[in-house]
This record gives structure tokens, sequence and C-alpha cells, in this order.
């Protein structure tokens, strides 16, 4: 068997806190990040509600020459990698730059940068189709951002698979590791809050239209009525065990123990959704049952047809309050492809501290049969976590990690 896959380092960039530290403390205090939007005048919307990354000034985080090349989300993004490449104790400039890659993932980003390119043609001139080119090649700035930054030549790529993107970025950063690389960027940073992003978003029909921002996400709840949009995510950095050792770094978070992933059925086929089944592929591949998961981080869409799919697969697994859930993007938003990767963080640092971060805002509807934390973080020995992350257009991912040897 290869030697395990680990977590050594995480990077934060959250709507409830700048920095890990930062973020963890806002999580277990129940503080909430979600606001009326800042970044454009939102009163023309029926939605007006966002997760927005606190107190962010790129100047003094990147060098100036990096400003003017980079958008909002990307220079999030670098950010978050510089905070977990140091959080690891790693040097680039001490490794192999081929035994270094970069793997993220990205869904809605590109928006952003595409809504200020189509404004810079209109002031310009230019043809339109300048700005789809921009957006299109939006999808690879984070990873290219990175990898040039740090000198890592290594295998690189972008998953797009919306906010089941943190997770599959992270399983194939350890693809990549058992196949001889000896550390990966992997994670996501993501969001869209710009006029043209929020309008797609709107169209996609999930946005809550409640504007208090205590009862506008509300999943697993009798008034679920949609999701808030938010920004920002995580970078981890992924290592070979041994290659993590032999370097000196002794502590890590939590080895990435097992991953599935599927694709649910055109609708109206009549077939079941294929969370199930990517739960059941994870737990395979980590060798666990479900009585050794002692925490189910959930994907919460609020949507109720939703919620219902992710609250049966649970139940049918662990049994009905048999396993505790919980949601702490209640703080912060649905983040697209950063979702995952920042709930992935959530469990790490659950496992070290041995506690699970609330769930606010919600009561939890007793039809869902859910031991949802609620209120107030509850102290748990947790030897294991499951994230589970789900993309719109029928995407299904679920990890396993656990408490290193």
């Amino acid at each position: 068997m290869s030697a395990p896959v680990v977590i050594t380092g995480v990077g934060v960039t959250a709507p409830n806190g700048l920095g890990t530290r930062d973020y963890w403390s806002a999580t277990l205090e129940g503080r909430s990040g979600i606001d009326v939007v800042s970044r454009f005048d939102p009163e023309q919307y029926p939605s007006r509600l966002a997760g927005e990354v606190p107190g962010f000034e790129p100047t003094e985080h990147l060098p100036r020459k990096l400003i003017p090349q980079t958008d909002h989300m990307t220079r999030l993004a670098l950010v978050a990698a510089d905070w977990a490449i140091a959080d690891a104790g790693v040097v680039p400039e001490e490794l192999s730059e081929f035994d270094m890659g970069v793997v993220t993932a990205s869904s809605s980003g590109g928006f952003e940068f595409g809504h200020r390119e189509l404004q810079n043609l209109c002031a310009k001139g230019n043809e339109y189709v300048s700005a789809y080119q921009s957006f299109a090649w939006f999808y690879a700035v984070n990873t290219g951002q990175i990898s040039i930054r740090n000198g890592m030549r290594g295998p690189s790529g972008v998953v797009v698979s919306d906010q089941a993107g943190g997770l599959d970025a992270v399983a194939q950063a350890r693809r990549q590791i058992r196949k001889g690389v000896e550390l990966v960027v992997s994670g996501g940073v993501d969001g869209s809050i710009c006029p043209w992003g929020w309008v797609a978003q709107m169209a996609g029909g999930r946005l809550s239209p409640v504007n208090d921002a205590e009862r506008a996400y509300l999943p697993f709840d009798s008034e679920a009525a949609g999701h808030v949009p938010g920004e920002g995510g995580a970078i981890l950095l992924v290592e070979d065990r041994e290659a993590a050792r032999r370097r000196g770094a002794d502590d890590v978070y939590a080895e990435v123990a097992g991953y599935g992933a599927t694709l649910d059925p055109p609708p109206g086929s009549g077939r079941e959704p294929g969370l199930r089944r990517a739960v059941e592929l994870a737990l395979r591949d980590a060798s666990v049952g479900p009585d050794e998961v002692d925490a189910v981080f959930a994907d919460a869409a609020a949507v109720p047809e939703l919620d219902r799919v992710e609250a049966e697969v649970i139940t049918e697994l662990f049994g009905e309050y048999g396993v505790p859930v919980t949601a702490p993007k209640t703080m912060t938003g649905r983040l697209y492809s950063g979702a995952a990767a920042l709930d992935l963080v959530a469990a790490v640092l659950a496992i070290r501290d041995g506690v699970v971060p609330p769930t606010v805002n919600v009561s939890g509807a007793p039809e869902y049969a859910l031991d949802l934390v609620v209120g107030s973080p509850r102290a748990a020995d947790l030897g294991t976590a499951m994230v589970l992350a789900r993309g719109q257009g029928g995407f299904n991912s679920a990890m396993i990690v656990r408490r290193p040897d």
C-alpha cells in the first residue's frame, strides 16, 4: 500500500475570518460573515445578502506588481496559498520544482473577472469575444499564478465541478502524490459577487430571497428557501506522509483517508441521486464502516428537496440521529468551489481540537431525523470525519479525513 497522504498546511480566506485562526475562532463562536453586499449596489435585486471576506487589502500581502495582473479571487487564492505553505513549514526553494504540483478548483470566480473585462471592452469598443476568451482563461489563473509564484513545475490542473470542486481537487492532489509527486498545493478559492455573476446565480433558482441575515440560509430547517452566496475558501498543502517526515514535518493535521465521486442521473430518469454511492465509495476507499465516522460536514443546500436527499443518505447509512451533523457554511454562505475546501479545513481543525462546530440560526426540522449540531460547539473525540459536497449539474463528492497516526 502507498504511504498515507496527509494535510500538513492550511490557509483560509473566509467571510467570517481572514486567516485560519480568525476563521476558526469565529466559527466556534458562531459569528457569521453574512451581510448586505458591499461590492456593488444590490438594491435592484431580490437577493441582497452575501458572505464577503473582511479586511482584505492585497497590498499588505502581495507584491504591488501582482495587483494589476490579478483579480480579487486570484489575490485571495495567492494569499491563502502563501499561508498554507508557511503553515506546513515548506520552503519551495529547498525542494525540486518538479516534485511540487498545484491542483485547485474553480467555478464562479470567472464571472467577476469577465465582468471587469466586459466593462473595459465596452469602454474601449473592442469585440465582445475577447471577454469570453478571458472568462475561459480565468479557470487556469489561480493554479498558474500559485505555480509561478512558488516555482512549482510538477503536475498541475484545475477542477471545475462547482461546490464539489474543493474535494475533487484534493482527491486529484492525492492521486498525483500516489504517482510520486512529493507535495501538491490544492483546494479552492471562489466567489461571484458582481452584477454579472449575481444575475447568473439568481437564474439558477437557488438563491434565498430572504434578506434577513439570520433567516436567509437555513439548511435542514422548515423555513429553508435557498442559500446565500459567498466568496473565499481554503488552500491546503497535501503531502506524501513519508516525504513530509523526511523534510522534518512531524505534525500533520489529518490523513486524506477516503474519497468518492459520482454524477446524478438525468432529471426524469427515475434513478436515485448519486450522493449515497459517493459516500459508499469514500467509506470503502478509507476501509471504514459508517459506525467509525464521528461527524459529518454536510453540503447543506437549503433547498428542501436537496436537503431531503442528503438527510436520507445520512440517516440510511448512519441511522436516524446516528452521527453529529454540522454545516458551518451557514456563517459564510456557499462559496462555490471554495466551499468544500473550507469545510475540509473545518473538519481537520475539528479533529485536532476535539469539537464539532455549530450550524447557526437553524433549529432543524424533525422530519430530517438528523443529529444537527446547532447553537454552540459540541465537544467530541473525533477520530474520523466526512465532508459532503454537491455541485450544480449533478456532481457529488464525499471525502473522509482522520486523525493521523
